[in-house]
């Protein structure tokens, strides 16, 4: 047994790494990941240094999470904003910020001496501690340097940040959206076999959008034969593995006198044609892959020089967590993390390697889920200003891009978006094709061509069209289909749920902008089309909802959008879950966004966590199950025979457990309030890490028996916190020891640690 053993400092901490060689009867095994971590800065890349925040939290007076447009270590990219936003972590040991100063200096020197020269806000009476906008234009292309002090609500006099370095770029884009960078991680095996036929087996143990490396010094001219591929079959790479299932063979030339090489891949036509995304060009082809075989080398060949070397867009692995008493749920949730991840290489949320194109419901679910495991949110900012002149036909895909910029404004207090695109997103509503009693449809006569042009489509004879769920019954040689038999009518009680969604975060942002008549016309148009549905789509007798005027036929779709987007009245939520629990899982990976949203929203939390951890072939599972390490876009292969599994769409339990099941969901924006409404269903333990750009919400329950529950809620400082309780009424409620006050089902939490016990009264 041979044992080495390295220590590396990777994105801002201390890395372990150990690799560990184990000779077995099936070859080598290695335990090895993150040798080296990179960031790309326009054609060089440079590795990431140490993050400024890895003492901060015990200096409990010293700000730290420094960021610069939410970018965490912005001295690794360039900022094109002139005047960009600032923001830090308020220790939870602070409590609350009262006030703050902010120097921005030229050089390190001047910081370390407390001069400002570019700008020193002075001490300013505010407790914001996000999107602080720097008054003084900058250069372009320049280094600059910050840091900020902060005083308690108590008048506690905190300590200067460590400094943190940022570059300007050039000024010239229409963008107002800065990108973070990238990164490449070197990744050794984890198995290395050697198969009956002398050739070389490498599993690096999960899928990444990667090219390969290896070092060898052959003694002579040689050809090497190398298959990549995302799929087993009897133990080898299968070769011919269906659908959108990645693999490639190639051939390497290798000679004497050359130590280093890295394969090239040969491009897909399709994922790199003119409407996907372009990598950047310094990027080589990339092709996800997890296994790899090597077969054509001569006695010199040292199978342990084998990389993935595997690119991503910046990522903190440290942020989110999760783990539950729940093996198979704790999997699932390691699954759909890894898949947030392993999808960012190109720096916008596209829909998987098929196509490399956004599309908006991708891009929202992903949002979601990205904002749920890292605070980074560069990435949906992105993407979002990409569907402005770049939409995609469905019908509900337009209805996604107000949903996306919402959450933004939410995670981040960011209002810049609504601002710029506020007219742009009033067409992205649909609210041009309302017709009778306040619905929208594209039968409206308004649905023209100028109307799509309006959406930002280049060619303006292209119509919408109803998607519901995806795919549609007979496509792809004739498949089931995942819309649950859904009637298409001009009025559909899908689309105009969202539109009432849409309708209600339109009044909102119009408040923001102080159009107060926008903000009444948008509020009265939310509830007509709420009262129409109600009045003309619910079948009070059987308890739910219609596809939509004209039928009576009543699909998972209809029952799960009217629930999840608020427009089931209180009175009838419960009859509408008990319908909806008959489907099952009849929806795509897609459509279990709003099916798990709907249940939480009717406290069918049981039910839920029944589907989160289902085994069948419409689960999660299912796709750890075959062997994917990235959500697949459907749920089996057969559902959709062309699909990928790479498509991050499928990805929702990462948010559903953070926002649904933990129920930890901005209440203000900016995460100035939290709202935190757990749902742990049948689970008897459970702790989570959410981040947040305050900081991370840390929490852990604890069922000790049927009546008694325990959470420990550690709240970052600067945020308030409120904690919903079930039943106030018939349970007792300690925080910290002691009775707590509890008003109206809320009990406030204050920053750090808050224990929380809630003692059922025992039903006589």
């Amino acid at each position: 047994m041979t044992n080495n053993l390295s220590v590396m400092k990777i994105r801002g901490y201390f890395n372990l790494i150990v690799l560990i060689l184990l000779v077995t009867k099936s070859g080598l095994a290695f335990n090895s990941v993150n040798l080296i971590s990179l960031h790309y800065s326009n054609d060089f890349a440079v590795t990431i240094g140490a993050a400024d925040n890895k003492l901060a939290e015990s200096e409990n007076t010293q700000p730290f999470g420094l960021h610069v447009e939410t970018i965490r270590q912005a001295q690794h990219t360039k900022i094109i904003n002139k005047k960009p936003h600032l923001g830090w972590i308020v220790p939870s040991g602070i409590g609350y910020q009262s006030a703050y100063r902010v120097l921005v200096a030229s050089s390190k020197e001047k910081l370390a001496a407390n001069t400002g020269d570019v700008w020193d806000s002075g001490e300013v009476k505010n407790p914001n501690s996000n999107r602080i906008q720097i008054e003084k234009e900058l250069q372009a292309n320049t280094n600059y340097y910050w840091k900020v002090k902060i005083t308690g609500s108590n008048n506690q006099a905190g300590k200067y940040s460590d400094v943190h370095e940022f570059k300007t770029g050039n000024f010239d884009s229409d963008l107002y959206t800065s990108s973070n960078f990238f990164t490449i991680e070197n990744i050794q095996p984890s198995l290395i076999r050697q198969n009956d036929d002398e050739s070389y087996f490498f599993d690096f143990g999960k899928d990444a959008f990667s090219t390969l490396s290896l070092k060898y010094k052959p003694l002579q001219e040689e050809t090497l034969k190398i298959r990549l591929g995302e799929k087993l079959k009897d133990g080898r790479i299968d070769q011919n593995p269906g659908g959108t299932i990645r693999y490639q063979e190639l051939s390497l030339n290798v000679y004497p006198g050359k130590e280093q090489y890295e394969i090239q891949l040969v491009p897909d036509q399709r994922n790199t044609a003119s409407q996907a995304v372009s990598l950047p060009d310094s990027f080589p082809v990339l092709m996800p892959f997890r296994f790899a075989e090597i077969d054509g080398f001569g006695a010199n060949f040292d199978p342990t020089q084998i990389i993935q070397k595997a690119y991503f867009n910046y990522f903190d692995d440290n942020a989110g967590s999760f783990s539950s008493s729940d093996t198979l749920l704790n999997q699932v949730w390691d699954l759909c993390k890894y898949s947030i991840k392993a999808t960012s290489f190109t720096g916008y949320y596209i829909d998987g390697d098929r196509e490399r194109i956004p599309y908006e419901a991708d891009a929202y679910l992903n949002q979601l889920s990205h904002y749920a495991v890292d605070n980074e949110y560069t990435m949906a900012r992105k993407t979002i200003e990409y569907f402005m002149p770049h939409p995609t036909w469905p019908t509900e895909w337009q209805l996604h891009v107000a949903l996306l910029v919402y959450q933004d404004y939410m995670y981040t207090g960011n209002t810049a978006l609504i601002k710029k695109y506020y007219e742009s997103l009033k067409y992205k509503t649909l609210m041009n094709l309302e017709v009778e009693d306040g619905f929208i449809s594209t039968a409206s006569p308004n649905h023209n061509g100028d109307f799509m042009a309006k959406l930002g489509f280049q060619d303006t004879t292209q119509r919408l069209r109803e998607i519901v769920d995806w795919p549609q019954k007979g496509g792809f040689g004739g498949v089931m289909g995942e819309d649950d038999g859904f009637v298409f009518q001009p009025v559909n009680t899908v689309v105009n749920a969202m539109y009432y969604g849409n309708m209600k975060i339109m009044a909102e942002f119009a408040g923001i902008l102080g159009k107060n008549k926008e903000q009444l016309d948008f509020e009265h148009r939310a509830e007509k089309v709420k009262a129409a549905i109600n009045q003309k789509l619910f079948n009070k007798t059987k308890g739910c909802y219609y596809d939509g005027v004209g039928t009576d036929h009543a699909s998972l779709h209809a029952n799960m959008f009217a629930l999840a987007f608020g427009v089931v009245p209180d009175e009838y939520k419960e009859n509408v879950a008990s319908y909806i629990k008959t489907r099952g899982m009849a929806c795509s990976v897609y459509g279990a966004q709003y099916l798990m949203e709907a249940l939480y929203n009717a406290g069918a939390a049981d039910y839920a966590l029944d589907l989160l951890t289902a085994t069948h072939d419409r689960s999660w599972y299912n796709m750890i199950k075959v062997g994917s390490t990235i959500t697949m876009e459907a749920w089996d292969m057969k559902y959709k025979p062309n699909s990928d599994w790479n498509h991050a769409w499928g990805a929702v339990p990462a948010n559903i457990i953070a926002r649904n099941m933990w129920g930890i969901q901005p209440a203000k924006p900016g995460f100035e309030e939290v709202a935190i409404r757990p749902q742990p269903g049948y689970l008897k333990q459970s702790s989570i890490n959410v981040p947040t750009i305050r900081g991370a919400i840390k929490c852990s329950y604890q069922k000790e028996n049927d009546q008694l529950r325990k959470y420990t809620i550690t709240i970052p400082g600067n945020m308030h916190a409120f904690f919903y309780l079930d039943d106030p009424k018939s349970s007792t409620i300690k925080i910290n020891g002691k009775k707590a006050s509890v008003k109206n089902g809320v009990l406030l939490l204050n920053p750090g640690e808050n224990f929380v016990e809630i003692q059922n009264q025992v039903q006589e």
